[in-house]
């Protein structure tokens, strides 16, 4: 070979080396984070890639839930591609109508909007691509899900009328609830509170709790902040708030201290996140039934493994929230 012949050679291997890191990047196609190869193609020794789709990443509770799900799929041999719908079902069908074009071997959802997701649901089932809910379920009953893992939320609710009425003692007084009805879980949760709410006062032992209000709070805190004002200016000796989770009470919170009311309102709110354990330790919200967001995202996958095993895993599976008041906060060596 001589020297012109040797380098064309030398210059056409550099080029194809080059061209094998030029592949798609992971995070296009609105992707906010991925695991392995991305783009629904399998890495080297992955098994396939699972396609997950969340409620939202602006939520801290909802990236545990995909941080756990890619963690667990990883050790199970999966890459994972994570997208958020961020509360848009239109955007989370066109995702999931992604997922089906790649190929992906499982899809895992928190659905923006119970039912309005059913026809993107449906769309994977004619497809042959299971579909896995988790925290939040699809209503539609012509969607199917393999199984659906989430908090028992309905326990959970009840949880948190157990604590209203704690919170309120002999006095009882008039409550507002801030609601996010496009959500299943939101409903059950609602459902829980009013349920201990109607029983504590047909048995009429304790002042009488009375609903007055029940409001959008949209489950972020400027959208509570919002809900928390209107329920104060239509009843200003508001003595309570149920918020379905920690932003929104927070943004209640906002609008009581913005109000001087914040030694008049109890809170009640919903998850367990680090911010609502914080403020339950600084005396702004009461108490929370406490979620666990990393069981609910290893659990999932755990049942897609199974489920891929041929083995027959339950429709549904719940788990029990559990009620954290400001003395667990102060000895939980994770806060300030």
């Amino acid at each position: 070979m001589n020297q012109a012949t040797r380098a064309i050679a030398i210059v056409l291997t550099l080029g194809l080396l080059s061209m094998g890191g030029c592949g798609e990047s992971p995070n296009s196609g609105g992707a906010t984070s991925t695991a392995g190869a991305g783009g629904g193609a399998k890495s080297a020794a992955s098994k396939g890639t699972i396609g997950f789709s969340t409620l939202t990443m602006t939520n801290p509770f909802f990236k545990v839930i995909a941080d756990s799900i890619t963690d667990e799929a990883a050790k199970n041999g999966y890459d994972v591609i994570v997208v958020s719908g961020e509360r848009d079902v239109q955007k989370q069908s066109n995702q999931i109508d992604d997922f089906i074009t790649k190929g992906v071997s499982a899809i895992v959802l928190n659905p923006c909007d119970a039912k309005s997701i059913g026809p993107a649901i449906r769309k994977a089932n004619e497809a042959g691509i299971p579909v896995f809910t988790c925290d939040l379920a699809c209503t539609d009953p012509e969607a199917k899900a393999v199984s659906h893992i989430a908090t028992d939320n309905l326990q959970g609710g009840r949880l948190a009328g157990d604590a209203m009425i704690e919170a309120l003692g002999e006095a009882g007084g008039k409550v507002a609830v801030l609601h996010f009805q496009q959500a299943e879980s939101c409903q059950l949760r609602v459902q829980g509170f009013k349920e201990v709410i109607d029983a504590h006062n047909a048995a009429g032992k304790g002042g009488k709790i009375e609903i007055v209000a029940t409001l959008p709070g949209g489950g972020v805190q400027d959208e509570g902040f919002k809900a928390a004002e209107d329920a104060l200016q239509a009843n200003g000796d508001l003595a309570g708030i149920f918020a379905i989770n920690d932003p929104s009470a927070l943004g209640a919170y906002a609008a009581l201290a913005k109000a001087g009311k914040t030694d008049q309102v109890k809170i009640i709110a919903f998850d367990g996140q680090p911010i609502g354990k914080q403020a339950i330790k600084e005396g702004k919200i009461y108490a929370d039934p406490i979620q666990f967001p990393d069981k609910i995202g290893r659990l999932t996958v755990q049942t897609m493994v199974r489920h891929f095993a041929g083995e027959e895993v339950p429709a549904e599976q719940l788990i029990p929230t559990e009620l954290y008041r400001k003395a667990d906060a102060e000895k939980d060596p994770e806060l300030q």
